[in-house]
């Protein structure tokens, strides 16, 4: 039996320690099958010789039985084979699954190794980047530490400004007392001064009543409140009687060739008080029977506050002339 030949044809197939091993035991039970028949026939053939030719059927029958045990052996190898035949075609389907599974580990490798070396790229980026950053951190740690040594400059000087400050709004505190006083005085100094100028106007007005209302008052001349008083005081309340008394200038002339009173309010700047005032007092005189104009004089007067003197009937007169209410 050709043992090599076994060998070399299931070598591919199983392997080559599993093809060595089928080889040598095929080998094996040959062999002894061979040696098995060779000394049962010397056997039978030394006793058929040396003792009894009776003995020759014995030793026919055992080797009769030997070849029923041959082909047993034989079914037994048969067997035997088909069962490597089996596991050889099982052996070759996990070959092939082996084979599948040794192409995707292989693959799986290969992307795993693709998968390393962007790792490897990656982890030198992050080397790169993490140095970066240490030196990034190191600057801003130095940058940090002159944060702080300016940043206690910046206290100290802030507390210094903190001092000055509050020392500041002590001095500002006593200086808007002293510019509240000041403003005090001012007030009371403008209310003396418009006082004053009020009544210098008023006693200027008076002295010049005529150069000043002489084309609109003719023949006019001043007269004292009081000497109204027998005519008003049966017609009007005491209140009104009081009221009359304070007006600044009473005249009395002709108007368009009627005698006519003007009542008049003096003022430096007209306002619509002065207006209301000349208006009511005139009416006080015009409800005891007399004819009488409201006149409001000044230096100034507001566009507004004569268009409400021109409304109210009561006459503007400003800077030595009558205000007509085209003006």
């Amino acid at each position: 039996m050709n043992t090599y030949r076994i060998y070399e044809d299931f070598k591919a197939t199983l392997g080559e320690a599993a093809a060595k091993s089928l080889a040598q035991t095929l080998g094996a039970m040959f062999e002894e099958l061979k040696d098995t028949v060779t000394k049962e026939d010397f056997r039978i053939l030394r006793e058929s010789i040396d003792a009894n030719i009776s003995r020759l059927d014995g030793a026919m029958t055992r080797l009769a039985e030997g070849q029923g045990k041959l082909f047993e052996a034989q079914a037994h190898t048969d067997a035997r084979m088909a069962e490597l035949a089996d596991g050889q075609a099982r052996l070759v389907e996990s070959q092939a699954h082996t084979d599948a599974k040794m192409s995707e580990l292989v693959e799986g490798q290969t992307k795993l190794f693709e998968a390393q070396t962007r790792t490897d790229a990656k982890m030198s980026e992050l080397v790169e980047g993490q140095t970066k950053l240490f030196e990034a951190q190191t600057r801003t740690d130095a940058k940090m530490s002159e944060l702080a040594e300016g940043q206690a400059r910046t206290d100290t000087k802030i507390s210094k400004l903190a001092d000055g400050q509050e020392r500041l709004f002590e001095a500002q505190t006593h200086t808007e007392q002293q510019i509240k006083t000041l403003a005090e005085l001012m007030q009371r100094l403008t209310i003396r001064t418009d006082a004053v100028v009020g009544h210098t106007f008023e006693l200027r007005f008076r002295d010049r009543l005529t150069a000043y209302l002489g084309r609109f008052l003719r023949r006019g001349k001043v007269v004292a409140n009081d000497t109204l008083l027998d005519t008003i005081e049966p017609c009007v309340t005491q209140q009104e009687v009081e009221d009359f008394l304070r007006a600044d200038i009473v005249a009395k002339g002709l108007v368009d060739g009627v005698e006519t009173y003007v009542v008049v309010e003096v003022s430096s700047t007209g306002d619509t008080k002065d207006i209301i005032r000349a208006e009511r007092r005139a009416m006080i005189l015009r409800k005891a029977g007399l004819a009488a104009i409201p006149i409001v004089a000044c230096a100034a007067i507001f566009p507004e506050s004569l268009d409400f003197a021109h409304r109210s009937g009561v006459q503007v007169w400003c800077n030595g002339s009558i205000v007509d209410a085209a003006a």
